[in-house]
């Protein structure tokens, strides 16, 4: 996978996340870390698999979070996914 590639998949994460952060049902403080993991996704420093590697970490903390709701803990553990083919090939 080319680093194009793993920038495109890491690119539609993002926009998965702000699509979801103008869901009305999810809670305040889980738009707060979804729009963190966005940033990090957009913008973080390091190669792309330590990239995606920090934001998988972040989003297996937030997929075990009380106030998440099924629907978003579902999307995150879909990111989770996504971003471990960009991790695990450099």
């Amino acid at each position: 996978m080319e680093g194009a590639e793993k920038e495109e998949i890491m690119g539609q994460c993002a926009e998965m996340l702000e699509e979801h952060m103008s869901d009305l049902t999810v809670p305040r403080n889980i738009k707060r870390l979804v729009n963190k993991v966005k940033n990090e996704l957009r913008n973080g420093n390091g190669s792309q698999a330590l990239r995606a590697t920090a934001v998988i970490s972040d989003l297996e903390e937030l997929a075990v979070n009380p106030n998440i709701l099924s629907h978003t803990r579902t999307l995150v553990w879909n990111l989770v996914s996504q971003l471990e083919t960009v991790s695990v090939e450099e």
